[in-house]
């Protein structure tokens, strides 16, 4: 398939024809009205009659080649099918008038797609959508290599957010991007997803970003406990860390100031109840002995 691109093409303000046209269409108007009044001679009326159909017909010929262009508008031009060029210059315009003018919006547009269900790469099933803000590039493109760029943006922008959702897991385990944890990189490589597909039907793709993130309802709850146990276990190894850091610096700080001379028995039994009051989630209750360790 051959891919048209577009090629701009000049046209001539309407203005000043448009100015024209009225002149025609009065000086028909007197010319029709020359007849019904009614002229002496046969071949002064036919004159007449001639004169005001050249005048209308002069005058239908030219507002057919008239056009408007709005701001951030474009008027892709054919001729009995073949594509001539494309106008981008706003205002009343004049062009052939056997061409066949089709608008194209230029204006920055946004989508935003349903609640996607799919399988992260773990095989998750989640739900995902995603906001993608787009303009035309290219108007030939559009018109000509897709049928409704429209649609076509519509149909591609959620194939590619399929695309992306299964090449990430939800959650991250590591050092590795995943959907929840990376938004900046993932938006970005859901954009080049997105614009690749787009680029044929002259699509620029400005920014896509997700706009809806979560597990299917299904498994929301389990994943939800799975999330808080992994946090449970990440605190935990946090406070085991610190507090058996600071028995480390109480030991030491204990033999360097020589306070009290303790065995490897007292060291333990010392280490064990100093870690029971640093790693305990509620409060220690202290129990006092009266009597030898031994």
């Amino acid at each position: 398939m051959s891919e048209i691109r577009e090629n701009e093409v000049k046209s001539i303000s309407g203005i000043p024809f448009l100015l024209f046209m009225l002149v025609l269409l009065a000086a028909g108007l007197y010319l029709f009205g020359q007849m019904l009044g009614g002229a002496e001679s046969k071949g002064a009326r036919v004159a007449w009659v001639i004169g005001g159909f050249v005048s209308f017909g002069v005058w239908i010929t030219f507002l057919g080649g008239l056009y408007k262009v709005e701001p951030n508008q474009s008027a892709v031009l054919s001729l009995f099918g073949k594509y001539v060029g494309t106008v981008r210059t706003p205002g009343l315009r004049l062009n052939n008038p056997f061409y066949t003018k089709k608008k194209i919006s230029l204006r920055v547009r946004n989508f935003e797609s349903g609640k996607l269900k799919v399988n992260e790469l773990e095989g998750s099933p989640i739900e995902i959508a995603a906001i993608v803000v787009w303009e035309v590039n290219d108007s030939a493109e559009a018109v000509f290599n897709v049928d409704d760029y429209e649609s076509f943006v519509q149909i591609q922008s959620e194939a590619a957010i399929r695309a992306m959702a299964t090449s990430y897991p939800y959650d991250q385990h590591g050092d590795e991007i995943s959907l929840r944890s990376h938004p900046a990189e993932i938006s970005e490589r859901l954009r080049h997803e997105i614009q690749d597909r787009l680029a044929k039907a002259g699509i620029n793709v400005i920014e896509s970003r997700i706009s809806h993130l979560a597990y299917s309802p299904e498994i929301a709850g389990a994943m939800l406990q799975r999330q808080q146990a992994g946090a449970i276990i990440a605190a935990r190894k946090k406070i085991v860390e610190g507090a058996v850091g600071m028995v480390e610096d109480a030991l030491e700080s204990l033999k360097a100031k020589d306070i009290i001379e303790l065995d490897d028995e007292r060291k333990a039994t010392m280490v064990s109840n100093l870690l029971v009051v640093l790693c305990s989630d509620k409060a220690t209750q202290p129990v006092v002995n009266t009597g030898s360790l031994y």
